[in-house]
């Protein structure tokens, strides 16, 4: 018996007929009780409990416990007595159907799966200038995160930029790229992500990559949504490499993200340019924080860039060394007391106090 299985106790036929296609389509194997007895043996452990009218009865008259992620489902317009009886048994939603079948896939595919704890962070990143480093600093956050144990999803969401892969010397490696994903919008299990995309272990943590594939075209919005809201669930840490043009798929991150950073030499002319972007980026109601690299050709402490580009800064960073040649090799990993890895630390503990996004929870439909 597999505590984490979703239970119904639907004693309707036809309902059931519908709950168990829509299981099905969810990959849930869903456990079906005859009675509240059988009920009783699951309740406090089924991740979801699906009961119908006739089902929520004889639970309540059973003396069941109130407990969460309790959902009640009808075939009909949900009557007052349904309702009264979803107050008394302590449901947390009634669902009709058909009318709610997407919202009852997700829920069994969420509870099948088991979420984590906490959702994931995620963290978008943009350069204030082409050619500032962007990506890099990416990896360098997502390599950081492996190394300190935990795991993390980087997006490639820059059609532009040549692709994370290039930057992890991982181009030759099998799995998906963007092209190869055919998504549009819908729920998508991080364990696909897992098994589909090129990725990187470190004991019980995980550094997956979503990259693109050096073609020019844009994920779609629905696509990177739903790609990140995977990460979120699975508790990881979700960094985004986004374009300068801030795309269709760049708001779709925007939107979703806790912290967004923008890297930026410490140069006049970088400054300019990331002030615009910033402006920019505040006009979307996104408050940026900045990531200052080194060296500055002018001297320009990174307090002067900062109040040049008017946003806080966060970090700055002296020059990797050898970093160049190591993206040549196909070998970048940021030092462990280097620059990038300090900043990328940083970056990481500025992301970990944001407040946490809670977990998906479910509602009472009104």
């Amino acid at each position: 018996m597999d505590p984490n299985r979703p239970v119904a106790f639907v004693e309707d036929e036809d309902l059931l007929d519908d709950v168990l296609k829509l299981a099905a389509a969810a990959g849930c194997d869903l456990e079906c009780v005859p009675d509240a007895a059988a009920a009783r043996l699951r309740w406090s452990t089924a991740p979801l409990v699906l009961l119908d009218a006739v089902g929520a009865e004889q639970c309540e008259n059973a003396g069941l416990p109130r407990r969460d992620a309790v959902v009640l489902v009808a075939t009909e317009p949900a009557s007052k007595s349904l309702w009264e009886r979803a107050v008394e048994v302590g449901a947390e939603r009634v669902l009709e159907l058909p009318g709610a079948e997407s919202w009852l896939v997700s829920a069994l595919a969420d509870a099948t799966e088991a979420p984590a704890p906490t959702t994931g962070r995620a963290l978008a990143v943009i350069g204030g200038r082409g050619g500032a480093g962007a990506s890099v600093f990416v990896a360098a956050v997502g390599l950081t995160a492996l190394r300190t144990g935990q795991s993390a999803l980087l997006i490639d969401c820059d059609p532009l930029g040549g692709g994370l892969d290039l930057v992890l010397g991982a181009e030759s490696e099998q799995g998906l790229r963007w092209p190869d994903m055919h998504l549009r919008a819908g729920r998508v299990a991080a364990s696909s992500l897992h098994d589909a995309l090129p990725s990187r272990t470190r004991g019980t943590s995980r550094l997956t990559v979503l990259s693109g594939a050096r073609k020019g075209v844009a994920p779609a919005p629905d696509a990177v949504a739903a790609v990140l809201e995977a990460g979120r669930r699975a508790g990881e840490t979700v960094v985004c490499d986004l374009p300068r043009t801030l795309d269709p798929a760049a708001q779709a991150v925007l939107s979703r993200a806790d912290l967004t950073v923008i890297v930026v030499p410490g140069e006049v002319r970088a400054c300019v340019s990331a002030r615009l972007l910033a402006e920019r980026l505040t006009d979307l109601g996104t408050q940026p924080q900045l990531v200052v690299r080194g060296p500055s050709p002018g001297a320009l402490h990174p307090s002067q860039v900062a109040k040049a580009v008017n946003i806080p800064l966060l970090t700055a960073m002296r020059p990797e060394p050898h970093l160049a040649h190591a993206l040549d090799r196909g070998d970048f990993t940021p030092r462990p007391r280097g620059p990038l890895a300090a900043a990328a630390r940083t970056t990481l503990a500025e992301l970990s106090a944001q407040p946490l996004r809670p977990t998906r929870h479910l509602r009472v439909a009104s």
